[in-house]
């Protein structure tokens, strides 16, 4: 594939936080080019769920029909404590009449990216894709910005006007810039797992946080495929524990969550042990470099706060990124992007993630724990209550920009 030497916009990064960035700029007439280390798109376990307060952008971007066909919407939620057997259970059918969306869109990220790229590969003849491409370095001047490449054909240069990193809390781009990543790393090992059980079980919602301080899990339905449906099961262990043996250890939590025959009738499709980490990027722009996605912050999963983040980071950077590039407006209003979005996830989402692992993880003190839960009991009963708690996300959100 022949790439012209200079591209208005470089992604890199072919996850769903990257590819929404640049259908969004390729539907402005940019011309772009995504880089991509893998010589495709990953699907390890990850984020499934997109929180109603996103899928207003996915919509904008001629994406929501496509993804819930994909997927499927749910509207329930439900705290389940091991100690105490209590089950309390709310949901987003108290946002009906007062949003577009009052529900959740359940779907694996990698569902998300094939949906996203198949759109791309069908319509925009303006963005190319360079796979097994890894970024080893980034120098920039007043025009644009070099990246060197490095592949299986050798190593060369790509030069573009901007460049969008994407490319996760590993971010070559981040790195390369000398970026700080401040914060910190989680003791324990978070592992994410793919599996399918019965659906045929009282008392559990479709999405359910498993509130232990040993055996606690977040268990979410991803679809309905299969004799069984399909689930994510993700719980926590000691990292001492040897990571190339986690599967072994999967059958002791699932029998003490759900009992022996039902763990006896489920199967494994996939597992991911991984590090969580709370943590951000001194900055989301260096020069003619954006930082967006789990390249600009990283927080663990719990609560789906990561990827809603990419998500209202991405629909930000379209707008600012593309009216920039198209002269429509000066390049300080990627300084007001790179403000507020790392305001968003320092002030809120971190902060609140770090909150709900809090909450399902270590909730050995009897008497805390029943005063966190007492604002979800309240939500059980009060519409109003929990149409005012379940609002936080859409405040991760950033306004229009180019109103600023």
């Amino acid at each position: 594939m022949t790439v012209p030497d200079d591209q208005q916009v470089v992604v890199v990064g072919a996850g769903p936080t990257g590819l929404l960035t640049a259908l969004g700029l390729a539907q402005q007439g940019l011309e772009i080019t995504v880089v991509e280390r893998f010589p495709g798109l990953q699907d390890a376990p990850r984020a499934i769920v997109y929180h109603w307060s996103s899928l207003d952008g996915l919509e904008r971007l001629g994406l929501f029909d496509d993804a819930k066909q994909a997927g499927f919407l749910k509207q329930d939620y439900a705290y389940r404590v091991r100690k105490t057997g209590e089950i309390i259970e709310y949901g987003l059918g108290a946002l009906e009449g007062r949003v577009k969306h009052p529900y959740n869109l359940h779907l694996g990220q990698g569902a998300l990216a094939n949906v996203i790229l198949a759109k791309l590969q069908a319509d925009f003849p303006n963005v190319r894709f360079l796979w097994g491409h890894e970024v080893t370095g980034v120098t920039q001047d007043d025009t644009g910005v070099d990246l060197t490449l490095s592949s299986d054909a050798g190593e060369t240069t790509l030069r573009g006007r901007w460049v969008v990193g994407a490319d996760g809390a590993g971010s070559a781009v981040r790195s390369a810039l000398g970026l700080g990543f401040d914060g910190m790393t989680w003791p324990e090992r978070f592992i994410a797992t793919n599996i399918r059980f019965p659906d045929d079980r009282e008392g559990w919602a479709q999405s359910t946080f498993y509130v232990d301080d040993e055996f606690g899990a977040i268990i979410a339905k991803i679809d309905e495929s299969g004799e069984h449906g399909l689930w994510r099961y993700t719980y926590m262990e000691d990292a001492a524990l040897p990571a190339e043996t986690v599967a072994e250890r999967l059958p002791r939590f699932l029998a003490s969550v759900f009992g022996e025959e039902t763990a006896e009738r489920t199967t494994l499709d996939s597992i991911s042990p991984y590090r969580m980490h709370q943590r951000s990027a001194s900055t989301y722009r260096a020069g003619r470099v954006l930082l967006t996605g789990d390249a600009a912050h990283a927080t663990n999963p719990c609560g789906g706060l990561g990827l809603t983040m990419g998500l209202f980071d991405s629909y930000a950077l379209i707008e600012t990124l593309g009216a920039v590039a198209r002269g429509r407006a000066g390049d300080t209003l990627l300084d007001v992007y790179a403000e507020l979005r790392r305001t968003a996830f320092i002030e809120k989402a971190s902060p609140r993630a770090s909150s709900n692992k809090q909450l399902v993880f270590h909730s050995s003190d009897a008497a805390e724990l029943d005063e966190q839960l007492e604002l979800f009991r309240r939500m059980s009963r009060d519409s109003e209550l929990a149409a005012e708690v379940l609002y936080f996300t859409k405040t991760l959100e950033s306004p229009s920009l180019l109103a600023v």
